[in-house]
């Protein structure tokens, strides 16, 4: 290199800041969706939740809900931008890391802009004031879900979104936090939530519920009841269980009967399935024509009491149970693997009507597998199947035929490897298939490709 060429080198590298200087990062916006083909606005991009911590008030006279949201999250990506969803409501001021941040609902959600870019690895603080009267989510595909006023509180219940009706959120199974909440209320209200039951306060007329999920939770896992309820606090396996039944429903009525077992029913799923994953167990029933589904939210299932109307049913409790290891330990990465959590569930209301004395697994097995349309495959259902009868029925027979072709052993230990690796995590079908092949030691491909995204009648296992 020429002399005159070589001094100009070294004055540009002076002026770039010398030989190690690093450009700055690049801030991006992150994704409005976290890319679930099924729900494309659910969720977001750019960061991971740890954990949602509420402080609210609720009035039932007006149905207004005012408070804070405190959301610790760590950044995925060089953020100059992010969303939560949030639905119906207003924000009145937001701040990152103590300092005010520019905020904007657009739609159902709420996107926020820090006083500086956010980078990759960086654990942030965003607390969301915010309020309103909550309404629910509805989509024309999948129904409604979220927050619903009752003529003495509400119920916050429904799947797959419900969040993000009642606090700012990353509203999908793939981001797992824990959670907290303060809900305050006039005096003589009940209010039921997940996980452990804290101290209670009252002030002024006004009493402080206080409950937290030490264990990642999926957002819709989420659940708040205000209302009139007697509440069966107890302790079972050294942890606390509470049962919550409306003050409408007699206690010694088939509501009352059934979840009274939950303790026993989650005993015997844990013989099966491992140990019980959580700190807390419990249920709640909801007397409202509205609802007409039982729902597995973490640690305290929820049942529309229209499933007792003709007498006691404990094969729903066993279902929303299974659901705490299969649904709610491990989640769904995507929502078109729903029949991992439907499927198990189904498997386990046929093993404890066997464990009852009813008909037995096969026999249970047969029921559905002669009577079924096999047009619907449950491995890949779509947005509008989701709920479909093949999720549940065809997943339920994907767990037998894979049970008959692993044998019982190897199956047994399907099942416990298969919650405690994950646990507190998610998993996907492909994770599940290449566990059972290996296990059984042989391909299981046919077998999942036949029960879970076949359009006809596989052989009898």
């Amino acid at each position: 290199m020429r002399r005159g060429v070589l001094l100009a080198a070294v004055l540009l590298l002076a002026a770039c800041g010398g030989p190690d200087h690093k450009s700055p990062p690049a801030f991006v916006d992150g994704a409005k969706g976290i890319g679930d083909s099924y729900l494309p606005t659910a969720g977001n991009g750019g960061y991971d939740v740890a954990g949602y911590d509420l402080a609210l008030k609720y009035d039932p006279a007006s149905g207004q809900l005012d408070g804070t949201a405190t959301i610790t999250a760590t950044a995925t990506e060089n953020l100059k931008r992010f969303d939560f969803d949030l639905a119906h409501l207003s924000v009145r001021s937001v701040t990152v890391d103590g300092a005010p941040a520019t905020s904007a609902v657009d739609s159902d959600e709420l996107v926020v802009t820090p006083s500086k870019g956010i980078r990759r690895g960086a654990k942030m603080t965003v607390v969301v004031a915010y309020g309103g009267k909550p309404q629910q989510l509805r989509d024309p595909d999948i129904g409604a879900g979220g927050w619903l006023r009752t003529p003495d509180g509400a119920i916050a219940l429904g799947q797959p979104q419900s969040a993000s009706t009642w606090y700012p959120v990353n509203d999908h199974p793939a981001d797992k936090a824990t959670f907290k909440l303060a809900m305050t209320v006039p005096d003589g209200l009940e209010v039921i939530s997940n996980g452990v039951a804290g101290p209670r306060p009252s002030s002024g007329g006004w009493t402080t519920w206080n409950w937290s999920e030490a264990s990642p939770m999926a957002s819709y896992l989420s659940t708040v009841v205000i209302g009139h309820y007697r509440l069966e606090s107890s302790a079972h396996d050294g942890k606390p269980m509470v049962i919550a039944v409306p003050d409408s429903l007699p206690a010694d009525g088939p509501a009352a009967t059934s979840v009274n077992r939950t303790g026993e029913i989650a005993d015997f799923l844990a013989g099966q399935f491992g140990p019980y994953p959580f700190d807390a167990y419990g249920a709640i029933v909801v007397d409202d024509s509205r609802i007409g589904y039982a729902l597995e939210t973490q640690t305290r299932p929820a049942y529309a009491s229209s499933f007792f109307k003709d007498g006691p049913d404990p094969t729903v409790v066993a279902h929303e149970l299974a659901h705490q290891w299969f649904g709610d330990s491990v989640a769904l990465e995507r929502w078109r693997d729903i029949w991992l959590n439907e499927g198990f569930a189904t498997y386990a209301e046929w093993l404890w009507t066997e464990h009852s004395g009813g008909a037995t697994v096969a026999e249970s097995f047969d029921d559905a597998y002669n009577g079924f349309h096999w047009g619907d495959p449950p491995g890949d259902p779509g947005i509008a199947r989701l709920f479909g009868d093949a999720v549940y029925q065809r997943g339920g027979m994907t767990v037998y035929a894979l049970r008959e072709a692993m044998g019982d052993q190897a199956f047994g230990t399907l099942l416990t490897t298969w919650t405690s690796t994950h646990r507190d995590g998610n998993g996907t079908t492909a994770e599940m298939e290449s566990l059972a092949s290996r296990l059984a030691g042989k391909n299981l491909d046919a077998l999942f490709q036949a029960w879970l995204f076949g359009k006809t009648k596989p052989a009898h296992p």
